[in-house]
C-alpha cells in the first residue's frame, strides 16, 4: 500500500486528488494538509511513503517544508504538483532533493504513472521542466575541474540529465545495471550530492555536459 500525504491549500484540489488517487488500487491517502506545517506535522506523525505537495501554500510553503522533510525523512518521496515552472523556482525546487516535479495540467494516469515511479526510487520530471534543465547545456562552457569524475561516469551522468534509467543506461552502454549504480555511487560521492536529481542539477550548474 502506498501511503499519500496530499498538500494543497485548495480544499477543491484536495478532495478531486483524493478521490483519483482513492480509486487506484494500492494507493491510501493517510492525510490532506493545506499548508508545509501540516505536510511537516504529517510526516512527523504518520507513516507516509508520497508527499503530493504544491509550492504556493501560506505560512510555511512548500519549498520550505520539502527542506525540512527531505532533511528529516530523506526516505519519503516528494512529489511537486504546482502551476509554477518558473526557471527560478524549478531550480530551488531541485537543489533539495524532490523526487519530482509536476504541473498541475498533467493528466490522472501521468499522476498516478508518477507516484508509483517514484515510490520505486525513480525520479519524475514534467517535459517542461526537463527542457529547462537541458535548455541551460545548449551553450555549455568548458571547464577545467570536472570533481575528478572519470569518463564514464561523465558518460553516465550525460544520460542522467537526460532521464534514462539505470536499466536504459546499461543497455545503451553494454554494462550491466549493477555497474551502472557503482558508477552513480562514485559520482554522488565526487559531486557531493545524494541522488540522480541533484547529480542532474549539479551539473546543469557546472556545464559539464555537452548536447548536440
Amino acid at each position: 500500500m502506498i501511503r499519500i500525504v496530499i498538500a494543497d491549500d485548495h480544499p477543491l484540489l484536495r478532495e478531486g486528488l483524493r478521490r483519483i488517487l482513492e480509486f487506484e488500487e494500492g494507493f491510501e491517502v493517510v492525510a490532506e494538509v493545506g499548508d508545509g506545517q501540516g505536510a511537516i506535522n504529517a510526516a512527523r506523525n504518520m507513516a507516509v511513503d508520497i508527499l503530493l505537495m504544491d509550492l504556493n501554500m501560506p505560512g510555511v510553503n512548500g519549498l520550505e517544508a520539502g527542506r525540512v522533510i527531505r532533511r528529516e525523512f530523506p526516505e519519503i518521496g516528494i512529489l511537486v504538483l504546482t502551476v509554477d515552472d518558473s526557471d527560478e523556482k524549478v531550480f530551488q525546487v531541485l537543489q533539495i532533493g524532490v523526487a519530482g516535479y509536476l504541473l498541475k495540467d498533467v493528466d490522472s494516469k501521468t499522476l498516478i504513472h508518477s507516484i508509483r515511479k517514484v515510490y520505486a526510487g525513480e525520479p519524475i520530471l514534467s517535459p517542461s521542466v526537463t527542457g529547462k534543465l537541458l535548455n541551460q547545456l545548449t551553450h555549455p562552457i568548458p571547464v577545467k575541474n570536472t570533481c575528478g569524475l572519470s569518463e564514464r561516469e561523465m558518460e553516465i551522468l550525460n544520460y542522467v540529465v537526460r532521464g534514462a534509467s539505470n536499466r536504459e543506461i546499461g543497455v545503451s552502454l553494454f554494462i550491466s545495471e549493477k555497474t551502472v549504480k557503482n558508477h552513480l555511487s562514485s559520482t554522488y560521492r565526487k559531486l557531493a550530492v545524494e541522488d540522480r536529481t541533484q547529480a542532474a542539477l549539479k551539473a546543469v550548474k557546472l556545464k559539464f555536459i555537452n548536447l548536440e
